[in-house]
């Protein structure tokens, strides 16, 4: 049987922020202090592709800070991909932990489509 499962996102987990970055051929996260512009935050900093100042996450709220100046200094493609593939990453460590198997298709869409395959008793 099919589900259709709609999820959103909170970046708590660190594991799967790296493995997002990693697939995503980013530089690893780093946990410090960064500035963004006017502010400095404190959190884990991922550093999107061509964009002025990294996103810092806060793995205690799910939080995301961020300055992208409208568009200007990074692209929001780049942080809803980041995203998506943070999403894709979280679900398959949480499916493979209860010992299911995950199946990932890229879409011509740019979604991804990702299936569980749930054990059977016998």
């Amino acid at each position: 049987m099919s589900h259709t499962v709609t999820i959103k996102t909170e970046v708590r987990d660190v594991v799967a922020m790296r493995q997002a970055a990693s697939r995503l051929q980013l530089p690893e996260p780093t946990f410090g202090e960064v500035c963004l512009f006017s502010e400095v935050k404190r959190g884990w900093a991922i550093q999107l592709r061509d964009w002025r100042y990294p996103v810092v996450a806060d793995v205690q709220t799910g939080r995301l800070d961020f300055d992208n100046y409208g568009g200007r200094w990074g692209d929001q493609r780049e942080l809803d991909q980041f995203l998506q593939r943070y999403a894709v990453e979280r679900a398959t460590l949480e499916a493979r932990k209860q010992g299911h198997t995950t199946v990932e298709q890229s879409l011509p869409d740019g979604s991804i489509k990702l299936t569980i395959q749930v054990g059977v008793d016998n």
